[in-house]
């Protein structure tokens, strides 16, 4: 009996023995693997963009007036040459009583004045008959005197004051004349401002006018669609006001903006994919323009960016996109690069080690580190050039409890 209880005891000190062992051994960390394979390899720059009409024309005033209200609403077809609005001329001001006892007073002076240069015109046509018969009669005595002179029947003085007299007759005539005819231009000068002062008068916008006999039409220089209305209602308008837009509904274009060191990666051709736009499937389009002008933006978080438009043509066929209008938002895929059988491992499980690029490798049961030579890059992805093989397995988000030649248990 003694002896069984010496190896009871034994038994139980060994199993607390090896119970204290493995409690407090040190575990090996968990780690989740990926693998190095080969597949398609895609790098992108996404960025949110606009659709737009290609060419869209802004049909303005020509002239300063009275526009008449517009017929067409946004999404009604036009013609080109069709009449898009009308324009009067520009209406009077309303008359104050201070003003209409102002424009009475006006016309008051205004008929004093005609009166008044009709007086002075009718003395001067009076002094210019005066002189025009002083003239003639002075003439006929220089003739006279001028025969008899030949004859010796008169002197040299007669015949010099004769022809003196005639001369002076003459500029007299000529002075009567153009004092005549610039009474004349008096006068009508007189009678044209009568007639503005009654014209000012009359033409109230309080009174009842007569329809305007002389309108501008505006016609469409295009054939398309009301993309916008920016001056609907009638009203006063400015030359050069704008009073609607048309363009091409179904030529649209994509403009994207990216941020500049994403633009120089892109040139005519690159390939874009559009997603997020509301229809089942991804649109495909090309790049046409990279503009060659960046600006500053401020971003969602407050910083500074230059960015620069991208613009992209639609590629697929208009019957996949034909809801698709002006303004509408989609999310665009720029294709940089892209390889059919790339050998790649998960971004996550790249880490830095010195200057190179490096992975863990599950060897066996031990994590063994391993540099490599990194290629393109998504965020998903990189490519490997060197330093993996296909079929390895790799611990992604690796930690600092994963050591070199240390064991690690891997996740199933």
């Amino acid at each position: 009996m003694k002896w069984k209880r010496w190896v009871g005891m034994v038994v139980v000190a060994a199993a607390v023995g090896l119970g204290l062992f493995f409690g407090f051994r040190r575990q090996p960390p968990m780690a989740e693997v990926g693998e190095v394979r080969r597949g398609p390899l895609r790098v992108t720059v996404e960025e949110e963009g606009k659709t737009r009409v290609r060419d869209r024309y802004a049909v303005s005033a020509p002239v300063a007036g009275f526009a008449r209200r517009l017929r067409w609403r946004v999404g009604d077809a036009v013609k080109s040459g069709d009449v898009v609005a009308v324009l009067e001329p520009l209406r009077a001001e309303v008359l104050d009583s201070r003003s209409r006892e102002q424009s009475v007073a006006r016309v008051k002076a205004a008929d004093a004045s005609w009166r008044a240069a009709e007086q002075r015109l009718r003395s001067a046509e009076e002094q210019a008959r005066v002189s025009q018969a002083e003239a003639a009669h002075a003439k006929l005595e220089l003739e006279r005197a001028e025969r008899l002179h030949k004859s010796g029947d008169v002197s040299l003085d007669r015949r010099e004051r004769a022809s003196t007299d005639a001369r002076r007759t003459e500029a007299a005539l000529k002075a009567a004349e153009h004092a005549a005819g610039t009474a004349r231009a008096q006068v009508e000068t007189a009678r044209a401002e009568l007639e503005a002062a009654r014209a000012a008068l009359l033409d109230s916008a309080a009174s009842d006018g007569v329809q305007a006999a002389e309108l501008v039409t505006v016609r469409s220089p295009v054939s398309g669609r009301v993309l916008r209305l920016l001056h609907e209602s009638e009203g006063v308008v400015r030359a050069g006001e704008p009073f609607l837009e048309i363009g091409n509904a179904r030529a649209l274009e994509v403009e994207v903006e990216v941020l500049s060191a994403d633009a120089v990666k892109m040139g005519p051709a690159t390939r874009v994919l559009f997603t997020r736009w509301g229809g089942e499937r991804e649109l495909e389009g090309r790049v046409r323009l990279v503009e060659p002008t960046g600006f500053t933006k401020i971003s969602a978080l407050g910083v500074e960016e230059q960015r620069v438009r991208v613009i992209t043509d639609l590629t697929s066929p208009e019957e996949q996109w034909r809801r698709l209008g002006d303004g509408y938002r989609v999310e665009a895929s720029f294709i940089v690069w892209e390889g059919d059988q790339v050998l790649q491992v998960p971004a996550s499980a790249l880490f830095r080690f010195g200057d190179n690029w490096a992975v863990f490798v599950v060897e066996g049961e031990s994590a063994r580190r391993r540099t490599v030579q990194v290629g393109h890059r998504t965020g998903l992805a990189a490519e490997v050039l060197s330093g993996a093989q296909q079929g390895e397995r790799v611990i992604v988000h690796p930690d600092d409890t994963i050591q070199e030649g240390r064991p690690v248990a891997v996740k199933r």
